[in-house]
């Protein structure tokens, strides 16, 4: 069985050689500290975390899972004193405020990092993310005393949070949500209510647990404008003293995968709580706490086919089976390696193409968030929020759908062992399966971007990106060396707008349309922005693949990938434009009742 390796190479070459995170850091307020030298530091640092203490759990996690017992949850064997270790090194605060305790790095940072312990081990890295999350909401909308008490201890590691928004009979549907907030004389708040598949809501690694929950007010307005956001601790602080609230676990979910976290029921019977942010204004904080938790599912996709790669390349190396179809490669032998066989290299490829190609477009997006938090005029930074509103949903819904075809096409080169446990590929397939669900579906992801993000500003962030990827297409250099892919780019910038202006024109007369043209839009537009960060990291990649010498292997490669995805998976495009034109009047035509013929 192959152990998860840190791809650090391939992170530096997203990193610096196609994104410029140097640059980056430079033109930001108060990031220029982020050197080189100090960046590649943290991240072996890091790797060696992931690479030695977390990946020796993944298995383990998995078979042993979370236990609940009268309330309280107990994680895996190993689970607490490797978070003991993640909190004893301070990774916590890597991209937090130093005021409060944090050590004042930037937000790309720790994502980037993120996406290494999510290959490393995906069930542990879940009692982080919404660590991160609170934070960063406190941070934006706490006052100043909620964020004395509370952001220390988040940042240290010593407490965990949460975000508390399902409830029984609402999923995404938030407007529907019960759970009650009353105030009280002392201007705290009583909750009163359930919430569900709530990622660690209760575990045995902190001592404390900061549930963020959506409620309403008495009197509220119905729907998404009568919600109000709490801070809820597990355990209230006084004084010095942590004292009980009315915070318990009902009951931990058995699931298809990511078995190491505990996904709870959380019942809030009259507890005392704090309002965060405006009243009625909860949801909109919250939104912040989710667009991050988007971008972290979508290096989750990431994460997946890298482990999956890994595993699957490993294995195609090794394993013996027939001859290659142009001779022998491996005439000593009985049998070549698989690796020799077209369809097994096609499987490797996609995998390989997907986790490379999403990796540097989550880079991209990681800089986004940098420029609109440090960003220093306003112009970068509304620029930087519009490419935030557009590129999140189509990085969480496509990364996460083509990380889990990623995560099958390794099961598959396994062939029969793949479908074994020791092999830990199913694993990694049961794992990824919930990236496409959870943090707002791919259908939700798909009415966000086409609905919100597209048609409610007339295409006009999608002009300003299609503009964006044109200049980089007529560069000089990208130009003449990669003739084929920019004629692609060219084509693709007209037609995804083009297909956004029929969806509206539709969409006028048959509301309909807009949500029957929503997946194919999201996956048609992954498949372009994909094109333009392959293309991106082809250029990166040209000088230093024809100048030879060492490391030239490394960029040789790139091209080659490169190729490979505008040849054998940008094509797949052409069938979401398709579907996308022929409308949505099959998919409505069908009668309810003959749904069951």
């Amino acid at each position: 069985m192959t152990n998860y390796k840190a791809p650090l190479r391939d992170i530096a070459f997203a990193m610096s050689e196609v994104c410029d995170y140097q640059a980056h850091y430079e033109r930001l307020f108060g990031a220029d500290h982020a050197s080189p030298d100090l960046v590649e530091a943290i991240t072996g640092e890091y790797a060696r975390f992931c690479e030695n203490v977390l990946a020796p759990l993944y298995r383990t996690g998995d078979e042993e899972g979370c236990r609940w017992e009268g309330g309280q949850v107990h994680t895996p064997p190993g689970f607490k004193a490797a978070y003991d270790q993640f909190v004893a090194a301070g990774w916590p605060g890597l991209a937090c405020d130093p005021v409060h305790g944090g050590q004042g790095l930037l937000r790309s940072l720790a994502l980037i990092l993120g996406e290494m312990s999510g290959s490393a081990n995906i069930a542990f890295t879940l009692y982080t993310g919404g660590l991160a999350g609170a934070i960063e909401t406190l941070a934006v909308f706490g006052t100043e005393e909620q964020r004395a008490v509370y952001e220390p201890p988040l940042i240290e590691g010593r407490w965990n949070a949460t975000m508390c928004l399902t409830e029984p009979h609402c999923g995404s549907d938030l407007g529907l949500l019960k759970t009650r907030a009353e105030p009280a004389d002392d201007g705290q708040f009583v909750i009163s209510g359930t919430k569900i598949f709530i990622t660690g809501g209760e575990h045995d690694l902190a001592e404390n647990i900061i549930h963020l929950v959506l409620a309403r007010l008495p009197y509220a307005p119905e729907g998404n404008k009568g919600i109000s956001l709490f801070i809820v601790p597990k355990l209230l602080p006084v004084g010095e003293a942590l004292e009980p609230n009315g915070v318990s676990c009902g009951s931990i979910e058995h699931k298809m995968g990511i078995k190491g976290s505990a996904t709870c029921v959380m019942h809030f019977d009259r507890a005392r709580g704090y309002m965060l942010g405006e009243p009625n204004r909860g949801l909109s904080a919250m939104l912040r706490f989710i667009n991050a938790s988007r971008v972290r599912a979508a290096f989750q996709g990431v994460s997946h086919a890298e482990l999956g790669f890994q595993k699957s390349l490993s294995y195609a190396r090794d394993r013996m089976q027939m001859r290659s179809l142009s001779g022998p490669t491996n005439p000593e032998g009985p049998a070549d390696p698989i690796i020799v066989h077209p369809d097994v290299r096609r499987m490797l490829l996609t995998q390989k193409v997907f986790a490379e190609g999403n990796r540097v477009m989550l880079h991209y997006l990681a800089q986004q968030l940098d420029v609109v938090e440090h960003g220093v005029d306003d112009a970068q930074r509304r620029c930087a929020e519009r490419r935030l509103d557009l590129l999140t949903p189509i990085a969480k819904g496509f990364a996460t759908e083509t990380g889990f075809e990623a995560a099958n096409l390794a099961l598959q080169c396994f062939g029969g062992h793949g479908y074994i446990r020791e092999w830990g590929v199913e694993q990694n397939v049961r794992d990824a399966r919930i990236a496409t669900l959870y943090e707002g579906t791919t259908g939700i992801q798909g009415l966000d971007l086409i609905g919100r993000k597209v048609l409610a500003n007339q295409g006009a962030a999608l002009r300003e990106f299609c503009d964006e990827i044109d200049a980089f297409r007529e560069t000089s250099q990208v130009r003449s060396a990669l003739v084929e892919h920019c004629r692609a780019l060219s084509e693709l910038t007209t037609e995804w707008q083009a297909l956004a202006r029929q969806i509206s024109q539709r969409a006028a007369t048959d509301a309909n349309e807009m949500g029957a043209a929503s997946v194919d839009f999201l996956m048609y537009s992954g498949y372009v922005c994909l094109a333009y960060f392959w293309a991106r990291s082809a250029g990166a990649a040209l000088s230093k693949a024809r100048a030879g010498g060492d490391g030239a292997s490394f960029y040789q490669a790139k091209l080659k990938s490169a190729d490979f995805y505008f040849n054998h998976l940008l094509p797949r495009s052409r069938a979401h434009a398709a579907a996308i034109g022929n409308g949505g009047a099959s998919i409505m035509a069908l009668e309810e009742a003959h749904f069951a013929f």
